[in-house]
């Protein structure tokens, strides 16, 4: 900020050096190149679009339908198979924190159960030990907690590029349709008809094509 303010002070400056007029002519200038840029890019836009077609779809030529993604996720029996997985690896790290808690528990009360016995320095070696074992274990949670998501993360976006995608495109094909709405974007009249919605489509399709799918092992585990 000083800096742009400097810069302001010095123009200022050399403004009065020239004189008011020779500043004014210098800002007319500045606006007349302003306007010839303006002009010089509207005709460069009407040239850019001059060979497009003036031809546009009508409502009658179009054909459209509503997914909905949120209930794909609930009824999908392959995300089921990679949500049980996932609990799977989130269980185990539980267990493992609890286990690892309770000896820390213990660890705790052996201090102090013996702090009258132990030199000072001791004391604090021990003291230091337990607190550098309980950082240990929050990192090596949060850690694997993570691992377990990006892992999931990458299973989802494995099944909805290698399976998901294709069979949309392919029922987009099937149909005919001229755009897929994300349903959770779309409000649908109660007398819309039934075959504008194809999320039981993509369903049936998708546990059809596949119901499970290997999670990568997460790290750390």
């Amino acid at each position: 900020m000083a800096k742009k303010f400097n810069k302001i002070n010095i123009d200022v400056k050399k403004y009065r050096k020239i004189g008011i007029i020779a500043a004014v002519a210098i800002a007319v200038g500045v606006l007349a190149i302003w306007g010839i840029s303006k002009i010089n890019r509207s005709i460069s836009v009407d040239r850019a679009v001059s060979g497009i077609s003036t031809e546009a779809i009508t409502g009658a030529d179009l054909r459209i339908a509503v997914i909905r993604m949120d209930e794909i996720q609930a009824r999908a029996t392959v995300l089921d198979n990679l949500r049980k997985q996932r609990e799977g690896f989130e269980s185990r790290l539980r267990d493992e924190l609890t286990r690892r808690q309770n000896a820390l528990e213990k660890e705790k009360t052996e201090i102090e159960k013996s702090q009258d016995m132990l030199s000072r320095e001791a004391l604090a070696r021990r003291v230091q030990e337990y607190q550098q074992k309980v950082t240990a274990l929050q990192r090596d949670v949060t850690e694997r907690a993570q691992a377990i998501d990006v892992s999931f993360q990458q299973a989802l976006a494995d099944v909805q590029q290698k399976n998901l995608d294709p069979i949309i495109n392919a029922i987009i094909a099937r149909k005919n349709l001229s755009i897929v709405i994300d349903g959770r974007f779309a409000r649908v009249s109660d007398s819309a008809p039934a075959a504008l919605d194809i999320t039981g489509d993509v369903v049936t399709a998708l546990n059809k094509n596949i119901t499970t799918h290997k999670m990568a092992t997460p790290r750390g585990f």
